[in-house]
């Protein structure tokens, strides 16, 4: 499993606070708890906390002071995601497009440039998908623009979109089915990614429901998500369900063999 810590985003009111104030501690606190906790990547995402491309800049640059975690550029803006990848220590990922063709042609080339992955939403101008055939078809044509025009299988992320399960529960059944179908578009397939804690949002059980939904989606494909790092019964059932499905040698001790097998 790939993790993206998901907890340096504007959104939350420590982070916010943290970039109107320019106080590093902050973003600097969650980039080293989050990476200790396993974190592949770190999503840096400013929300509506400011609207100036050089406080991102300084969100990213305060991150890599810290830790060598490479970073989830998260914006829809095309200027603060060129400005970004600029200043990335490592390769970065994309986050991201959506399926209309304006956007592909902006972002895939600014990937291919930087050797960086590419999250691809199963979305276009419509909006979200409503069906599994929906988001299987818009999948589809973000895979084959990002092959066309550069990107391996390897640095393209596919994103059913994730939806509440309290308001919208039929849409968590149709986004497993169509994790099982992205995984024939290729072999090897592209990486497949939901951001965790839309399928909890507003829920009581918001940790239950994000365990056993990623459990559900690992074993239809998944092999990616943006969550919550610092819950370790997730990425420990993570781990476990891929140990079940034969994806790493079982031993007694395997989920401190497979955390420290991720830190070398």
């Amino acid at each position: 499993m790939i993790f993206i810590g998901e907890r340096i985003n504007g959104g939350f009111k420590d982070i916010k606070r943290a970039i109107q104030e320019k106080d590093k501690s902050i973003i600097q606190h969650w980039a080293k708890i989050q990476t200790e906790a396993g974190a592949d990547y770190l999503d840096v995402n400013m929300g509506a906390a400011s609207n100036k491309v050089d406080d991102f800049i300084w969100m990213i640059e305060a991150v890599q002071e810290t830790v060598e975690t490479p970073i989830s550029i998260d914006s829809n803006k095309l200027a603060f995601i060129e400005s970004a990848i600029k200043v990335c220590k490592h390769p970065p990922i994309i986050n991201s497009t959506t399926a209309d063709k304006e956007k592909l042609d902006q972002l895939i080339p600014v990937a291919v440039e930087h050797n960086a992955s590419l999250i691809g939403l199963c979305m276009d101008k419509k909006g979200a998908p409503q069906d599994v055939n929906q988001r299987v078809e818009l999948g589809a044509t973000i895979f084959s623009e990002a092959i066309d025009k550069g990107l391996s299988p390897d640095q393209i992320f596919l994103d059913p979109v994730t939806m509440p399960l309290k308001f919208l529960q039929p849409q968590a059944y149709h986004l497993i089915e169509a994790v099982r179908q992205f995984t024939l578009l290729s072999s090897p397939p592209p990486h497949i990614i939901v951001g965790l804690s839309n399928i909890s949002s507003k829920a009581s059980e918001m940790k239950l429901i994000n365990r056993v939904f990623l459990i559900m989606c690992i074993e239809a494909g998944l092999d990616a998500t943006i969550c919550d790092v610092t819950d370790e019964e997730l990425l420990n059932s993570a781990i476990t369900t891929e140990i079940i499905l034969n994806k790493h040698i079982y031993s007694d001790s395997y989920i401190k063999a497979y955390r420290e097998s991720r830190r070398k």
